[in-house]
């Protein structure tokens, strides 16, 4: 593990000719980063995920509610052990051969079988509501990190003149508020690396 980290970490990679990590270690007069500082955002991650299911449940869904979104999914296929079979181990998309032999099997007519995968199919998709909550959680984020960007943009001298983002290099002290910035950015897109799993699937 030593000799991964000595390998992704290298200076000829990272920094400049004649620069090493050791000439960018903080000092009482300027702070610079440091790697270490990667590793808050996982227990950050954590802490922003538990953030989102607390907003989603006590703030996105009353607001929901109080908008009058509807808060019941779409129809639900009436119970077919069969047919339930054929969804779950086979096929949700069953080709005309294997509706004609279920019609018979099940002595339903052809269309009825279409309607009930149709309706089972739907039946797995989220609720109007559960978007509702998840796209308001992250409109709230994007909004609030957005806004604290702009008010801190508006105070460098960058922002006007380019040319001011690469004076000193490497040498550029770390400002507490951009170390805060791009720390709860990555712990963000890390909690959303784990949240995938659950979200709702988009296109």
């Amino acid at each position: 593990m030593a000799g991964i980290l000595a390998w992704f970490w290298n200076e000829r990679f990272w920094l400049p000719h004649n620069v090493t990590w050791a000439d960018l270690q903080s000092t009482e007069e300027a702070a610079f980063p440091q790697a270490e500082d990667l590793y808050l955002a996982f227990p950050l991650a954590f802490c922003i995920f538990m953030i989102r299911l607390l907003f989603e449940r006590f703030i996105a869904k009353p607001c929901a509610l109080g908008l009058k979104v509807q808060a019941n999914g779409p129809q639900k296929a009436q119970p077919n052990a069969i047919l339930e079979k054929v969804f779950t181990a086979i096929t949700k998309h069953p080709d005309e051969k294997r509706l004609e032999g279920l019609s018979k099997q099940l002595d339903w007519d052809v269309r009825s079988i279409q309607r009930w995968f149709r309706q089972r199919r739907n039946q797995e998709k989220p609720s109007t509501l559960t978007k509702f909550c998840e796209s308001m959680w992250r409109f709230t984020f994007y909004l609030y990190i957005f806004t604290y960007g702009v008010r801190f943009l508006k105070k460098t001298p960058w922002l006007w003149n380019t040319r001011q983002c690469w004076n000193g290099y490497p040498y550029q002290p770390l400002m507490p508020d951009l170390h805060y910035y791009y720390i709860v950015e990555l712990s963000f897109y890390w909690s959303l690396m784990f949240s995938q799993f659950i979200d709702i699937k988009r296109k």
